[in-house]
């Protein structure tokens, strides 16, 4: 469970920078892990994987977790 989270947290971090998104560590998480849902959802579990989630798939479905986040609770600059 511990490995899990340190993974989402890692995905969620590699998410964030390259959305340009800087949220905390809670926030990476969250987005590794339902970036991880998202991402074998959509383009199925290929490529590498460590604590039961496919790495590339991960990425791609947090970043696009991040940035749908970003569109609806965005900052204001």
């Amino acid at each position: 469970m511990l490995w899990t989270l340190i993974i989402g947290a890692v995905i969620g971090a590699i998410a964030g920078g390259i959305t340009g998104e800087k949220r905390g560590c809670l926030f990476n998480i969250v987005a590794g892990l339902v970036g991880s849902f998202i991402g074998q959802s959509l383009f199925d579990s290929w490529g590498p994987q460590l604590a039961g989630m496919a790495v590339i798939p991960s990425i791609l479905g947090a970043v696009i977790f991040v940035a749908v986040i970003s569109f609806f609770f965005g900052r204001s600059r």
